[in-house]
């Protein structure tokens, strides 16, 4: 694999700690810049609001501009907003930097495997995605946790000059490394995206998608101030614990595509979801023991993400089927569901810990997942009335 490919999972790496970081030092702003909590579960809302708006809209505005140019540009953006965040004289400016760095992780993954299949030849394509894609999974793991230890031992604001230092690494390697005048694709243009976004079979995947993953970050957004407050856990002890959720992120990630393989996309986000919600509300009342609360964590990590291939993989059997020619702009919007429904989840969890108890948000969050439940299983019966039909014109 060419070493230009290396810049772009590093590019990842940073990303993916910048996005999920924030959660792990959530109590620890709140504190230094003298906001409610809700108000700082609103820098993991801005940021997925960013890359909702970002992957759509700017992949489209920049489809005709130079690939490496783009993806340089998208560099020097987040370490700027990274920066931004480190010297942050106020609330309001970390708004800002949060907004402008999810404006540049939107585009970045998608263009970024479009980048990485042309580094390579036709039958390693796959593999180069994938090694791209590990720099998140290794965020999850590593870089979240150990950019709270950072925040929680030096304060919040080093995480953020740390993670810049990353991004400039990355953007220095991909200047050098990374090829002029890469195969450009054609550009995806917003009357695609609106193709997409008029079929009522991708919309309900769309809404499967952002409730979903909603109803996690519900409780997810508040993780760190639950387990200070409720389970009675030191500051310090976050990292760890945000280290235990990540491995069990990565095992279910593998795992939860196995499952879609194995069982088909609607099966298993079924049997994901239903456990999911089960989970969440368990962890109501287990978040008031740290033995109780550290093992629930262990498998809501598990859950968690463990819906995220067969979701992509949905998408795209169903694009194929109802907008053969925007099957890309079809997966690339359910990245952008994600992040609503990060979003969403955020906001509605920040309404719960200003009227409720910190921990309301699980229950409410497990309940929030059943209706994603619900939502799969009516796709799925949809599936069924359209394959009957198929077979009864065939006959």
């Amino acid at each position: 694999m060419p070493l230009a490919l290396f810049a772009l999972t590093l590019s990842a790496f940073a990303i993916g700690t910048t996005e999920f970081v924030i959660v792990g030092l959530v109590p620890t702003i709140a504190a230094d810049l003298g906001v409610s909590l809700p108000s700082a579960g609103l820098l993991v809302s801005l940021y997925a609001l960013g890359v909702a708006v970002g992957a759509p809209v700017l992949t489209a505005l920049t489809g005709r501009w130079d690939r490496k140019l783009v993806l340089l540009t998208l560099m020097a953006l987040f370490v700027a907003g990274n920066l931004l965040a480190w010297q942050a004289p106020s609330y309001e400016s970390l708004i800002t930097a949060r907004i402008l760095t999810g404006l540049a992780h939107g585009v970045f993954f998608s263009i970024g495997s479009t980048i990485a299949t042309s580094l390579v030849s036709k039958d390693k394509e796959a593999s180069a995605i994938a090694i791209m894609f590990t720099g998140l999974t290794v965020a999850l793991v590593t870089g979240v946790p150990l950019g709270t230890w950072i925040g929680q031992e030096l304060g919040w604001r080093a995480t953020f000059l740390v993670v810049s230092v990353l991004g400039l690494i990355a953007l220095i390697g991909s200047a050098i490394l990374v090829p002029k005048n890469l195969k450009q694709s054609a550009p995806a243009k917003i009357t695609d995206q609106l193709k997409v976004l008029t079929q009522p079979r991708l919309l309900l995947v769309y809404a499967m998608t952002a409730v979903g993953y909603g109803g996690t970050f519900v409780a997810f957004t508040y993780l760190a101030p639950i387990l200070e407050q409720v389970s009675g856990f030191a500051s310090s002890s976050i990292g760890l614990i945000m280290l235990v959720y990540g491995v069990s992120v990565a095992v279910g990630n593998i795992w939860g595509g196995k499952l879609a393989d194995k069982m088909g996309p609607v099966k298993a986000l079924q049997l994901i979801f239903s456990a999911l919600a089960l989970v969440l509300l368990v962890f109501t009342f287990t978040a008031q023991s740290q033995i109780g609360a550290v093992l629930t964590v262990l498998i809501w990590g598990a859950f968690a993400f463990g819906n995220v291939p067969g979701l992509q993989v949905y998408v795209v059997q169903l694009a194929e089927k109802h907008t053969p020619n925007a099957v890309d702009v079809a997966s690339g919007l359910n990245i952008a569901a994600f992040n609503v429904g990060i979003a969403f989840g955020s906001v509605v969890g920040g309404v719960i810990v200003e009227d409720m108890a910190l921990t309301d948000t699980a229950w409410i969050g497990a309940a929030i997942v059943v209706l994603a439940f619900a939502l799969t299983r009516f796709s799925g019966y949809l599936d069924k009335q359209a394959a009957n039909q198929l077979a009864e014109c065939k006959s």
